[in-house]
């Protein structure tokens, strides 16, 4: 069984990722049994289908939108979101907006080409579990998540810039 990242921790995932061929119609592709993550496409066009099966997660590409699962977000304990390669940052709007625009308040998983360069960063925007690259260290990666100390700007994880949050000697709030 894979481990990933989840809360800071190193989990056993029992989620499996369901990546049909390009060529696949995403009508007629078949979802096993089991806790599966399936492409957006998947869901939206077997929704009726699949809407009544709890063990169900969606995936979203870095080329498609949050507000496509708009209605149905709320039926989901885990998203993902999938980065093709380590230099695609259209997930990290993808998660900024399942978060602060729709209100997802699952687990936000990021897949694909996951490193631990990229791990801070995916967090401070939403994302709180992490399926990382198989041919690299797990532990290596979740000592990624604690590389900075501070955070400077806002974001999903941090609502005040530092400036509101340090004191200064002499300074009136």
């Amino acid at each position: 069984m894979r481990q990933i990242i989840k809360n800071k921790v190193i989990v056993q995932d029992d989620w499996s990722v369901l990546r049909p061929s390009a060529e696949d119609n995403p009508a007629t592709v078949a979802v096993p049994a089991g806790k599966v993550i399936v492409p957006l496409k998947v869901w939206l066009t077997q929704r009726e289908n699949l809407k009544s099966r709890t063990n169900l997660a969606v995936w979203f590409a870095s080329d498609e939108q949050a507000k496509e699962l708009k209605e149905d977000i709320q039926h989901f304990a885990l998203l993902a979101v999938d980065f093709p390669k380590f230099t695609d940052g259209r997930g990290y709007s993808i998660a900024y907006n399942l978060r602060n625009r729709f209100g997802f308040s699952g687990e936000l998983r990021a897949i694909g080409d996951v490193l631990r360069d990229q791990l801070f960063y995916m967090q401070r925007v939403g994302f709180n579990s992490f399926a990382t690259r198989e041919d690299k260290s797990i532990e290596d990666a979740l000592k990624g998540l604690s590389v900075f100390s501070e955070k400077y700007q806002t974001s999903w994880d941090e609502k005040n810039p530092l400036f509101r949050r340090a004191e200064r000697a002499g300074a009136t709030v």
